[in-house]
């Protein structure tokens, strides 16, 4: 009962504060004290949302653009993933490994993604490759740092009950650090999927020729305002879905440890 009164209040609270937000936003549009071609009402918004999404603008579909955004978004995220997780965990159980790679790292990890526009389009143009090294800079670093405190904080007594059973490094590293790490591994992932999706974003504002940043882009260039609000919120959507989605595997993963426990 008392969960399902937290939950109420959770969702009556949320309700609150998104018509608050909304009426504010429509007082103010209506209002002229901000000029409708500058802030649209949201009923003006929603119309061009949903106008997006069976008609051409910058030469696709609202979702063919999002679909473009996030085929550039799923290589860059799994790339980071495949590299950063087990990069992490290597780096936490062989200590001169993380001596010679956490230098390089840490200065890496703190250059911001959009650093690497420039960069990333004298090398590739518009093509693919652009955004995807600019997501991959901003989900690796995530994915490497949760990874490695998740083999730091294995229970030592696991690893010292492995060694004295002679198990080769390989075994400990995929059946006890990995296993025990999952959960800060999930958490790592959630973190570096929003930054790569913001990333991703930024990315095709700059170096792309479609995807949602492009469309977007593209209604500033036409003084489109609501073409723009609608991108915003076609963006906010998806990070919405991959968030609740990781969030989701992360409690079910909790959850079936649990259990085991």
């Amino acid at each position: 009962m008392p969960k399902r009164i937290d939950f109420t209040r959770s969702l009556v609270l949320g309700l609150g504060g998104l018509i608050a937000f909304l009426g504010l936003w429509y007082g103010l549009s209506a209002s002229g004290i901000v000029p409708p071609l500058f802030l649209p009402t949201p009923f003006e918004v929603l119309d061009r949302f949903i106008d997006l999404l069976d008609r051409r603008f910058a030469g696709a579909t609202l979702p063919a653009h999002l679909a473009a955004s996030f085929e550039r978004f799923a290589y860059g995220f799994l790339l980071a993933a495949i590299v950063g997780i087990p990069l992490g965990l290597l780096m936490g159980w062989f200590r001169i490994l993380d001596e010679i790679v956490s230098p390089i790292f840490d200065g890496l990890r703190f250059i911001a993604p959009i650093a690497w526009v420039p960069f990333a389009a004298l090398w590739f143009g518009t093509g693919i490759g652009g955004p995807i090294l600019i997501i991959f800079a901003g989900a690796f670093p995530p994915c490497v740092i949760n990874a490695y405190r998740g083999a730091k904080f294995v229970d030592p007594r696991l690893i010292e009950a492995a060694n004295m059973l002679g198990t080769p490094n390989r075994r400990v590293i995929t059946e006890i650090l990995l296993p025990a790490s999952v959960p800060s591994i999930i958490s790592g992932l959630r973190v570096s999927a929003g930054l790569g999706w913001q990333s991703l974003v930024g990315a095709e504002l700059i170096v792309a020729s479609t995807g949602v940043g492009y469309m977007m882009v593209q209604g500033q260039a036409n003084l489109s305002t609501t073409t723009v609000m609608s991108g915003m919120i076609a963006i906010g959507l998806v990070g919405l879905a991959l968030d609740t989605a990781l969030r989701f595997a992360e409690r079910l993963i909790e959850r079936r440890r649990g259990m085991e426990t």
